[in-house]
């Protein structure tokens, strides 16, 4: 039932020009683990921006960020796990070797290349249709932040080989704390409603974010709300500042670790307002919103997610037939030439 409450917003089929058609989602991303996001090497400190704390508290806090590329990378990979299993990525015309992420070479024709985009392929560039953005922890970094100091001792179980030499693994490095919320908009343009399923099962499905993230980075992801309209949503910063104003205001104690219940609280109070505004029209219900998870879930199972990306797989198939058309009429050319 929410999926047709959608339809306005999504579209019939593939198209390749936009047409306005916008779903915002909102996600609550909540460490499980310690984790580390950073952009430089090890060593570096954690990823974070000073900014207003709220939207009326006009103090300056610095807040931890979890970059969009921490946060689609992962979401990426996760779908093509399941897309390598049923064998729906398909051969790199410039590398003719299968479609793979950061090798300058994708396929552009498998469900990952059609909806998250490609650059420098062999004939063109598609645009990405998730669209991301910084997501921000609703406490000050001051309270998030622990240091962790790691060494490697030799076979000895001591810091010195046999030859008396101290080891040089030693090192300390800061990491994010268990229990860290930040919250994120997510952003979705004139997909169909079989790829705002896949989109959504990647975000629900991927567990494991950040540097080092065999060991840590384990994080839940949660979606609060979803609405269609022909305009984004506001930013994750204007949602972590209104948040913020609202957990304040309540009289709670913005220190870590924080209850997550009376946070999803302040943020479902905060995006129920924003219906309101400019380009928004239409919010999934409570109810509405547990329907589509329920679906998500449903096409994602294992007796159904075959059947699930081989139709979305599918309906690209006559995008892919034009293409390869046009592939050979150019080799035609150049061969008369």
């Amino acid at each position: 039932m929410s999926i047709e409450k959608l339809q306005p917003f999504l579209a019939p089929s593939y198209e390749n020009f936009p047409k306005g058609r916008t779903i915002g989602v909102v996600v609550l991303r909540t460490t499980q683990s310690e984790t580390i996001f950073r952009t430089e090497g090890t060593g570096e400190p954690m990823c974070s921006e000073y900014v207003q704390a709220g939207v009326q508290n006009t103090e300056s806090i610095s807040r931890l960020v979890m970059t969009k590329r921490k946060q689609v990378a992962p979401e990426r990979r996760k779908g093509r796990e399941f897309l390598r299993s049923h064998e729906l990525l398909y051969t790199a015309p410039k590398s003719d070797s299968i479609c793979a992420l950061n090798t300058n070479a994708p396929c552009e024709m498998c469900i990952d290349c059609f909806l998250y985009g490609f650059a420098a392929g062999g004939e063109g560039a598609q645009k990405s249709r998730v669209w991301t953005e910084d997501a921000f922890s609703v406490l000050p970094s001051t309270e998030l932040i622990g240091d962790r100091t790691i060494n490697a001792i030799f076979e000895t179980g001591t810091m010195r080989d046999e030859k008396g030499n101290a080891s040089t693994a030693l090192n300390t490095s800061e990491y994010i704390k268990p229990g860290v919320h930040f919250l994120d908009i997510v952003t979705l343009k004139d997909v169909t409603a079989d790829e705002l399923r896949y989109a959504l099962g990647n975000i629900l499905l991927t567990s494991r974010y950040g540097a080092v993230s065999s060991r840590v980075g384990r994080m839940e992801n949660q979606i609060l709300g979803i609405f269609g309209g022909i305009a984004e949503l506001p930013s994750s910063l204007e949602l972590v500042q209104g948040v913020y104003d609202k957990l304040a205001a309540d009289g709670k104690a913005l220190e870590h670790p924080f209850k997550t219940e009376p946070l999803i609280a302040a943020a479902k109070s905060v995006i129920a307002t924003w219906t309101n505004k400019r380009g928004i029209s239409m919010q999934l219900s409570a109810d509405e919103l547990d329907a589509l998870i329920a679906d998500v879930d449903r096409n994602w199972s294992l007796n159904e997610q075959e059947t699930f990306l081989k139709r979305l797989d599918r309906s690209y198939a006559s995008l892919r037939k034009v293409k390869s058309e046009g592939k050979k009429k150019g080799r035609d050319q150049q061969q008369e030439e």
